[in-house]
């Protein structure tokens, strides 16, 4: 009878420190998803190159590889709950500070500090999360944490265009946001993950290797997300597609991103090994590129197959975050999840990079070949991890 009511404990999600968390994420979707577009017109208005607007926006890729090392040791000093508010705060100043700041150089600090605190706030709302879902149903949790995210990384650009990018209205929205983000955080502060100090300090850097078929799978969600989104408008319209139909099928793969990983979760979930799981999404997104030219002659098969592809694609970070979860606890998992993010942010710098020059060198079948380079590595990872039945993959 104890044992049953001890499994009953064990499998019941605690929903208060789980809607924190991801009421937090929610932020960092929207922050990016209305931010990004939103400065790059402001900047394009006061009449700055294409160039140095890139250049500015880079700093945010930088900033996310240089933050993560710090999120643990934050964490472990301050608590993860007045931490991420601490960074919540932190994000805020640092985006209304782009409205009141007049001179172009104000804005590379700005970035730097707003993706900071996005990263940190990232890396230790998953930990949270991680922490917070029952091994039964971790899967599932995650898989309504990454929706969540989509939804919010949607609903930037939504806003963005429903308020425009005049006067102070679109950082007055965000900043709303943001203290009603903060609202459950602070209820939830006692319900948060204690990190406990360790005297080894070894770096963060070995949980890349400790668990590489997850490290690996966001790397590469990483590089197909940034790079596939960013090229893909030019992958279509060399194809024959017009800019609208490009940006359809765009929406396409973000709608399976966001209708596909709940379920994907819960199978995820019923699967003693979800390096299996990994594998499958590597290989769907494999041979979505194989399809992909092939379906290209006809929008309604290319969107049905991109739907499934993005969907399926996506579920490497989802899954790949809840293999992690299952592999380690407390101090580790905390600096791995440290560890995961950095190595989204490497694919974010690594895809667009391959891609476009996967397209200079072969032309349009180069998308192709570029994306399947990175599932095709992938692939070869995991199939050797499960082979040699390493214990921490």
């Amino acid at each position: 009878m104890t044992a049953g009511i001890e499994t009953q404990a064990e499998e019941r999600v605690h929903w208060l420190p789980m809607i924190a968390a991801i009421s937090s994420i929610s932020v960092v979707g929207i922050a990016i998803g209305l931010g990004m577009p939103l400065l790059s017109v402001i900047l394009e208005a006061r009449g700055h190159s294409a160039s140095m607007i890139g250049l500015n926006t880079a700093v945010a890729g930088i900033a996310s590889i240089a933050a993560a090392p710090f999120a643990t040791p934050l964490a472990t000093r301050f608590g993860v709950a007045w931490t991420m508010l601490a960074m919540i705060a932190l994000g805020a100043l640092a985006f209304v500070g782009f409205y009141f700041a007049p001179a172009f150089w104000m804005w590379f600090p700005l970035r730097a500090m707003l993706h900071l605190a996005l990263t940190i706030l990232f890396i230790l709302s998953e930990f949270w999360i991680s922490t917070s879902a029952p091994p039964q149903r971790r899967g599932l949790v995650l898989g309504i944490y990454a929706t969540v995210l989509s939804l919010g990384f949607a609903a930037g650009p939504w806003l963005f265009a429903h308020l425009g990018s005049g006067g102070f209205l679109p950082f007055g929205v965000t900043i709303v946001f943001v203290t009603l983000a903060a609202i459950p955080v602070l209820a939830a502060r006692n319900e948060s993950p204690v990190i406990a100090p360790q005297e080894e300090h070894s770096g963060f850097l070995r949980y890349i290797w400790l668990v590489p078929t997850a490290t690996a799978a966001v790397l590469v969600f990483g590089a197909v997300e940034t790079g596939g989104f960013a090229l893909f408008p030019v992958y279509g319209s060399r194809i024959g597609y017009s800019e609208a139909d490009a940006a359809l099928l765009l929406t396409m793969i973000g709608l399976g991103n966001v209708l596909l990983q709940i379920p994907i979760g819960m199978v995820s979930d019923r699967v003693r090994d979800r390096r299996y799981i990994l594998l499958i999404c590597a290989t769907v997104g494999l041979l979505g590129t194989v399809f992909m030219p092939l379906f290209a002659q006809n929008w309604h098969l290319m969107a049905g197959l991109l739907f499934v592809w993005g969907g399926v694609v996506a579920a490497l970070y989802t899954v790949g975050l809840a293999h992690l979860g299952s592999q380690l606890s407390g101090h580790e998992l905390a600096s791995a999840n440290a560890a995961f993010v950095l190595c989204y942010g490497i694919g974010m710098v690594l895809g667009p990079q391959a891609i476009g020059i996967g397209m200079d060198l072969l032309g349009p079948s180069g998308f192709g070949w570029s994306l399947a380079f990175f599932f095709g590595g992938y692939m070869v990872l995991a199939v050797g991890r499960m082979i040699f039945k390493v214990s921490k993959g």
